[in-house]
């Protein structure tokens, strides 16, 4: 009995892995979150049973609960698929489910995930390092901005890339921090909306215009010089394969 932790990507069925397509087609059962997209809930067997565990806002259900079914169907079927938007490692508590079903004698095996957090500027044309605009990328999340946890003034670095994910809610008070920390109010940002879904869209503007600028979620912030860079080389690939 095994419990497959399995990234499903930033959306778009066809960024899976083949390991997770096949998993999906012969899984006995699987639990998913709420952003999983219907091409990608397409591939599931039929036959398997479904569980949608994706959290709403006010939402009581918690990690605890989600844990336990997890444990519940470990023990009651062979191949069991705990299905995670993007990459499960990445901020997406798959760690702790991990342990928790180790911890109860049941069998994890881990399928990665291509993480939003670079499929999803990528797909808009920004490299999050380019040559001589900058040296490195910073990945965090942007939903603890409030508590203790992230220190965005420490993080205002002008030769990196600052990627954030869930942070679209506390999107004004993430600039203003960075601002505080010295990164110049014109710094370039770009809000990627629905990366690889039909819906996707990014959005544009300067650090000290983010508070003001609509950005629906789920979407990831990249701020930064590169995030004034639209190369199209995706979408140039995207054209072509259409074509052929």
């Amino acid at each position: 009995m095994t419990v497959f932790l399995l990234g499903a990507g930033p959306g778009d069925a066809d960024l899976l892995t083949l390991r997770a397509a096949r998993l999906l087609a012969s899984a006995q059962a699987v639990v998913h979150d709420r952003l999983i997209s219907p091409d990608v809930l397409a591939l599931i067997d039929p036959g398997a049973a479904r569980y949608d565990v994706g959290k709403m806002p006010g939402d009581s259900r918690s990690q605890g609960d989600i844990n336990e079914l997890l444990i519940e169907l470990g023990r009651t079927n062979e191949r069991v698929v705990r299905l995670k938007g993007g990459d499960p490692f990445v901020f997406g508590r798959g760690g702790e489910e991990a342990e928790v079903l180790v911890a109860n004698g049941i069998d994890v095996e881990i399928v990665p995930g291509i993480t939003s957090a670079f499929a999803a500027p990528l797909l808009a044309g920004i490299p999050v390092t380019h040559r001589g605009l900058s040296h490195g990328v910073t990945v965090v999340t942007g939903s603890a901005v409030t508590g203790s946890t992230i220190d965005f003034v420490s993080l205002a670095n002008p030769d990196l890339t600052l990627v954030v994910l869930m942070g679209v809610e506390q999107r004004a008070l993430i600039a203003q921090q960075l601002i505080e920390g010295g990164l110049a109010p014109s710094t370039p940002v770009a809000a990627v909306e629905w990366a690889s879904t039909p819906r996707e869209r990014c959005v544009r503007c300067s650090l000290d215009e983010l508070g003001d600028t609509h950005v629906e979620a789920p979407a990831v912030l990249v701020i930064g010089l590169v995030a004034a860079l639209d190369i199209g080389r995706t979408r140039l690939l995207a054209s072509a394969w259409a074509l052929a």
